[in-house]
C-alpha cells in the first residue's frame, strides 16, 4: 500500500526530534537540527496541506498573494487577511534599530519585493516572477526558470532574511497527454532555514499553491513540488507539540480549486483560491521564535 504523502513530513519531524544535534540560534530559544533533507509531493495524490494539525490556509494564500504582489509592509499583509508578519515588522529589536527601517509596519525588501523588483548593480528593477512565467511559455525546457529571494546586497534592508530563498520550475512532457494537458510543470524550492513545526507545513502548502497558480497561467498540468530542506530544525519549545502531532494519523488529502478564468498571475485574489474537502486534526498552538 502506498504511504500517505504526509508520512514523509512526520518521519522527518521524528528524525529531527530523535536524532538531531542541539544547537544555539539567533532567537535564544535553541534548536535540534539536521542538515540536508528532501520531500516530494505529487499533486496527483491530492493537495499536501497537512492533516495531522490544521493548516491556516487563509493565512497561507494571503501571504502568498502578498509575495506575488511585492508587498513590503505588515499593513499590506493584514489587508489580505493575515497578521503573521506583524511581529517581524514591529517587535524584532534588531529591525527596530535598523536605519533602513522606514517606520511602523515596514518590512523592507523582503520576499515579494525581490520576486518582483530585484535591483541589479545599476539600480534597475527586475521582475523575476514575470520573466520566469514568460520564459516557461516561450522556452519551456530552459534551465533558467529561477526566482531568488536571497539578495546579499540587500539582506540588511529586510526585516527577516528569506528562509525559503529560491525556487525553480521544470517542464516535462506528459505521457498521458490524451487525458489532459500535454506538459507537466514541477516546482523545486530550496529552504535554508526550516522551522519544522510552524514554518514547514506553511511552506509546503504555499509553494504547492504557487505551483498550481503558475501551471494554470502557463497552460501546464501541476506536477511535483520538491522541497529541499537545509538547516532542518525543531525549536526546543516545540518538542511537546511535535510529540502530540506524531501521535496522530493522517487523513485524506484535500483538493485545490482555482478560478479557471484567471490567466495572469497578478489577477488572482483571495476568492480565486480555495481548499476543497479539507479535513484535519485540531490545530496545535506553539510560540513563534522571532
Amino acid at each position: 500500500m502506498k504511504p500517505h504523502p504526509e508520512q514523509q513530513y512526520l518521519n522527518l519531524l521524528k528524525e529531527v526530534k530523535d536524532k538531531g544535534t542541539d544547537r544555539p540560534d539567533r532567537t535564544g530559544v535553541g534548536t535540534r537540527a539536521l542538515f540536508g533533507r528532501t520531500m516530494r509531493f505529487n499533486m496527483a495524490d491530492g493537495f499536501p496541506a497537512l492533516t495531522t494539525k490544521k493548516v491556516p490556509f487563509k493565512a497561507v494564500k494571503a501571504e502568498l498573494l502578498a509575495f506575488i504582489h511585492g508587498i513590503d509592509s505588515a499593513a499590506g499583509f493584514r489587508e489580505l487577511g493575515t497578521t503573521i508578519w506583524d511581529q517581524n515588522a514591529n517587535e524584532e529589536e534588531k529591525w527596530l534599530n535598523n536605519p533602513n527601517r522606514r517606520g511602523e509596519d515596514d518590512l523592507g525588501r523582503i520576499y515579494g519585493v525581490q520576486w518582483r523588483s530585484w535591483r541589479d548593480p545599476d539600480g534597475n528593477e527586475i521582475d523575476q516572477l514575470r520573466k520566469v512565467i514568460d520564459g516557461l511559455k516561450t522556452d519551456p525546457f530552459g534551465r533558467r526558470h529561477i526566482v531568488s529571494a536571497w539578495n546579499p546586497g540587500e539582506l540588511d534592508k529586510m526585516a527577516l532574511p528569506p528562509c525559503h530563498d529560491r525556487f525553480q520550475f521544470f517542464v516535462r512532457d506528459n505521457p498521458n497527454a490524451r487525458e489532459g494537458k500535454a506538459r507537466t510543470l514541477d516546482l523545486a524550492m530550496v529552504q535554508r532555514s526550516c522551522d519544522m513545526f510552524l514554518g514547514v507545513p506553511f511552506n509546503i502548502a504555499s509553494y504547492s499553491t504557487l505551483l498550481h497558480m503558475v501551471a494554470q497561467v502557463t497552460g501546464y498540468k501541476p506536477g511535483e513540488f520538491v522541497h529541499f530542506l537545509m538547516d532542518t530544525h525543531l525549536y526546543k519549545n516545540h518538542f511537546e507539540q511535535a510529540e502530540t502531532q506524531l501521535q496522530r494519523e493522517p487523513m485524506p488529502l484535500a483538493k485545490l480549486w482555482l478560478n479557471q478564468d484567471i490567466l495572469d498571475i497578478d489577477d488572482f485574489t483571495m476568492d480565486d483560491i480555495e481548499l476543497v474537502g479539507y479535513q484535519s486534526h485540531p490545530g496545535i498552538k506553539a510560540p513563534m521564535a522571532v
